[in-house]
């Protein structure tokens, strides 16, 4: 059997990572699935399997987190799991070999030589996938964080008030960054989402010199791909992989941002911004606004844009979903029960 690699993608959702994903899916050598979270999801539920040592028990994480990938709202399209055969291949009886493993399963369904994972929240177990040595490669994304509020704030996913997003995005650039200064510069790769935009094809040459694989025109052409076509069916989120790369698609929270947001923005995640390349609008913005008063406000206003998200969100996207959270909610139960 080849030696088949792993590759991470890291950063924060609605920075580009899904277009990126299905740009590197068109290259024969890789395959890059739509992501089902696997360790954000099953690392805090692991005290219900322990000790994984037990055969049971990892036999039962085994099935329950196979179940969950296939009911993922953007179906590994081809990709059929074997429990048994995961089992009997695995060397240790963790949650990251197993990860590896289902990985490695879509890989060799598409006669692959690396696997992509897009769990960018996956920089938070980088000790973890370290010490188990299953990532070859790091690709850190990032986008302007005020464009990655802006659009989460039309998400059905992730914070809605500017003061929690704000928060989230430094959090998240702040840990790849930290994670870049430990990993030799031959296994990091910072990718700026608005070169790739306006530069697709040199950013993505650059990024193929790295990864070792050979670039194709037809990288740039996932529009028209099946795994495409798949995505954009399954959710609003994701609808515009049936489009060429919008090569425009930034300065959007110019538009959008409301009352204070920019201020905001800027007085808690300027200093990131800033270390990325990034320029700020406000000079002296008052930091009254996030004064302790005001934050519990911002909470509570959080929870409410929330729930509007939700009570407004098509019918299409929460049945998408419905059958990964009622699969968690039965492990619970079943385990507490």
């Amino acid at each position: 059997m080849k030696a088949i690699h792993g590759i991470q993608m890291i950063g924060t959702q609605r920075s580009g990572s899904n277009l990126l994903r299905v740009i590197l899916d068109q290259s024969p050598d890789i395959v890059s699935p739509h992501p089902a979270h696997v360790l954000v999801n099953f690392r805090p539920l692991l005290n219900l399997y322990e000790p994984l040592s037990d055969r049971e028990n990892y036999n039962r994480l085994v099935s329950d987190v196979v179940d969950y990938v296939n009911a993922n709202p953007v179906p590994w399209d081809g990709v059929v799991f074997n429990k048994d055969e995961i089992i009997s291949r695995s060397t240790n009886n963790s949650l990251f070999e197993l990860n590896k493993l289902i990985y490695e399963t879509a890989a060799e369904w598409k006669n692959a030589t690396m696997w992509c994972c897009k769990s960018m929240n996956n920089v938070y177990f980088s000790s973890e996938l370290e010490t188990h040595g299953s990532i070859k490669k790091y690709i850190y994304l990032y986008r302007d964080g005020r464009d990655v509020a802006a659009s989460f704030k039309k998400a059905i996913v992730g914070e809605k008030h500017i003061y929690f997003l704000a928060k989230q995005w430094k959090q998240d650039q702040e840990e790849c960054l930290k994670l870049r200064g430990t990993i030799p510069a031959d296994r990091f790769f910072s990718l700026n989402y608005e070169s790739l935009i306006q530069n697709p094809e040199k950013t993505i040459q650059e990024l193929c010199n790295f990864l070792n694989i050979t670039f194709s025109e037809n990288m740039l052409q996932y529009y028209t791909s099946q795994t495409s076509k798949i995505t954009a069916a399954s959710g609003e989120m994701w609808k515009n992989l049936e489009k060429p790369i919008m090569t425009n698609n930034t300065g959007n929270y110019l538009k959008s941002f409301e009352k204070n947001d920019l201020d905001i923005f800027e007085l808690i995640a300027g200093d990131t911004l800033t270390k990325l390349g990034y320029t700020l609008h406000s000079p002296a913005p008052d930091k009254g606004l996030i004064s302790a008063d005001n934050i519990e406000r911002y909470r509570s206003e959080n929870t409410d844009l929330k729930k509007e998200c939700q009570l407004n969100a098509k019918e299409h996207d929460i049945e998408k979903r419905k059958p990964q959270e009622q699969l968690l909610k039965e492990i619970k139960e079943r385990v507490l029960a």
